[in-house]
């Protein structure tokens, strides 16, 4: 394992400890969550965006069933492993974790965070609102970099093939 990803990961086993464990420090949490399938640079502008809005950043990664189940059986392209350390590594996510539902809203239940960010595409009333306003918390909106997405460049690698 990774010293970075050792560092910073939770497992979702032990999630709950360590919300209390900060909520007990007196910190605000911000949340951001997705699958982070072939990591690029509209993902590094909004997990930086979502680091600022809190005290911790923790990044919540769709398990490799989850994706398959909502996106596609050949998706992830990345395994779940190889996601949580690359995001691991990034100086500015405080905490990483995954969860196996095809929604976060079990996983935003048990943080109640204090600002969870979407990106433009899910909008103000996106499916993770109700339950993070239910507990006081925000929704903060990332707009997104024209052109980059992961379909794009799954799209751009395949006419290249």
């Amino acid at each position: 394992m990774s010293p970075w990803k050792e560092e910073k990961y939770i497992s979702p086993e032990a999630l709950a400890e360590k919300i209390l464990e900060l909520r007990q420090e007196g910190k605000t949490i911000a949340t951001l969550n997705g699958s982070f399938d072939l990591l690029h640079a509209g993902h590094l502008k909004m997990i930086h965006e979502a680091s600022q809005q809190a005290d911790v950043l923790l990044m919540a990664l769709n398990s490799d069933s989850s994706i398959q189940k909502y996106k596609s059986p050949l998706r992830p392209i990345v395994p779940l492993e190889h996601r949580l350390e690359m995001v691991a590594a990034l100086q500015f996510v405080d905490y990483v974790t995954y969860f196996n539902e095809t929604d976060p809203i079990a996983f935003l239940e048990l943080v109640k965070p204090d600002v969870h960010v979407n990106g433009a595409e899910y909008g103000n009333e996106c499916i993770e609102a109700k339950v993070v306003k239910k507990h006081g918390g925000r929704i903060h909106i990332v707009q997104l970099v024209p052109g980059l997405s992961t379909s794009n460049l799954i799209k751009k690698i395949k006419s290249c093939v």
